[in-house]
């Protein structure tokens, strides 16, 4: 056995990359290691490009290298360490170095692995870059996608449902923007640390939200962008152990994700939560769900994604629409309208109210946010439903047209639709 700068080689053993589960293996362990691996690299050489290229030339050099030579202790070690000197190859080759650059390569020899502490805000300054507020939402979505996941062009394409050229050109914008408009590479202050962690925490859950109910396209949900924005909650549950509102933002995703298979029939018609086949939930899901939000419970009062996980916790662990503790919900939206005394939490508001005192009180409700959610389409669809329910079929008929104007996707529409011809009865 051969030894490393990086401890021992676990066995020469040529030929174990050629079986398809070490192929597997190579795949999550690249992908383990890439968000913390551009991190790092992205510090050094304050250039986004050149550190996703040098991580792929280490990854390539490991499927040469790792059959010969046998597993690393340490692939991330290696992959890192290894990518680092891609980079400083290329720079060397492209006469792109700068005077830090400069002394890095003077004092190789010298590198040391970053701890688990630069790591972490490394990690949370990348994620921090692709939520850029110089970029507008989707194409903050996407450079994350790219950046962090590693999801190629044509996957993130495909994702978002435009074709590669067009994907390739906003993500080429969107690093030249974030070029010219540069975020401080300093570790940052504790308060700023909690600052850019509820900025990415939000840039995560609205890739989960675009994936679950996207903006206006023929399917209702695009797997893709939920798993990817589960993904990235663990990554920041596992940087963030002890943070509740990490527990609490990959909780509300799970409870979430977990009513996927009872979401849409067969046809792909959209079945509304209270008249899916709830044995359909997912139960592994909801389980864990739960327990991240128990263990987030014990560190103080909850916040505002523990509050919406809760939410969504009291109707994974109702057994049916009748059995819903509409009261608990009321108190949860109350608590989330203290934290965020937004239009769209009021509108959730008003739909438990509907369960409790009836569609009129509801609709009082709704009024003072006819103006605020005018372009909201799931506003004016809810609307509908309550002015349907007390009898007023023109105005519902009314509410439901314009949320039609609005871009629903293709199931909604098609729910949108049937509703209208309710009206015309």
């Amino acid at each position: 056995m051969r030894g490393s700068r990086f401890g021992r080689w676990n066995g020469p053993a040529a030929c174990w990359l050629r079986r398809p589960e070490i192929s597997t293996w190579l795949d999550a362990q690249f992908a383990r290691c890439r968000p913390r691996a551009i991190a790092a690299l992205t510090r050094q050489f304050r250039d986004i490009d050149l550190a996703e290229e040098s991580f792929s030339d280490a990854c390539l050099r490991a499927v040469t290298r790792w059959p010969q030579d046998g597993q690393p202790d340490d692939p991330f070690a290696w992959l890192l360490v290894t990518a680092r000197r891609a980079g400083i190859d290329r720079l060397r080759k492209t006469r792109r170095a700068m005077a830090h650059v400069e002394a890095e390569m003077a004092n190789e020899p010298e590198f040391t692995m970053p701890t688990a502490d630069d790591l972490r805000d490394d990690v949370l300054r990348l994620l921090f870059i692709c939520c850029h507020p110089a970029l507008r939402r989707q194409d903050q979505l996407a450079l994350a996608l790219r950046v962090v996941v590693g999801m190629s062009v044509a996957e993130i394409a495909r994702a978002f449902l435009v074709n590669p050229r067009t994907m390739e050109q906003r993500l080429t914008r969107a690093k030249r923007t974030v070029a010219s408009n540069p975020v401080p590479f300093e570790t940052p202050a504790p308060a700023e640390r909690l600052k850019r962690l509820n900025d990415v925490s939000t840039m995560v859950y609205l890739l989960f939200s675009e994936g679950w109910s996207t903006s206006a396209d023929t399917v209702q949900v695009k797997l893709p962008l939920c798993h990817e924005a589960i993904r990235l909650a663990r990554l920041l549950l596992d940087l963030f152990p002890g943070m509740a509102e990490q527990m609490g933002l990959l909780a509300l995703m799970l409870f979430q994700h977990a009513r996927l298979d009872a979401r849409t029939d067969p046809q792909g018609k959209l079945v509304p939560i209270d008249e899916q086949d709830r044995s359909k939930w997912d139960k592994v899901l909801i389980n864990e769900a739960r327990a991240l939000l128990q263990k987030a419970a014990r560190h103080g009062p909850p916040g505002a994604m523990q509050l919406q996980a809760a939410i969504a916790g009291v109707h994974a662990v109702a057994v049916s629409d009748s059995e819903t503790d509409w009261v608990r919900l009321g108190d949860l939206y109350a608590a989330l309208y203290a934290l965020q005394p937004t239009p769209v939490v009021r509108l959730n508001q008003a739909a438990v109210l509907q369960k409790t005192d009836g569609p009129a009180a509801a609709l009082a409700m709704l009024e003072p946010l006819v103006e605020p959610l005018s372009a909201y389409r799931w506003f004016h669809s809810m609307r509908g439903a309550l002015l349907l329910e007390t009898g007023d079929k023109p105005a519902a008929r009314l509410a439901f047209e314009r949320a039609m104007d609005l871009g629903p996707t293709a199931p909604e529409a098609q729910s949108l639709l049937e509703k209208i011809a309710l009206c015309q009865k």
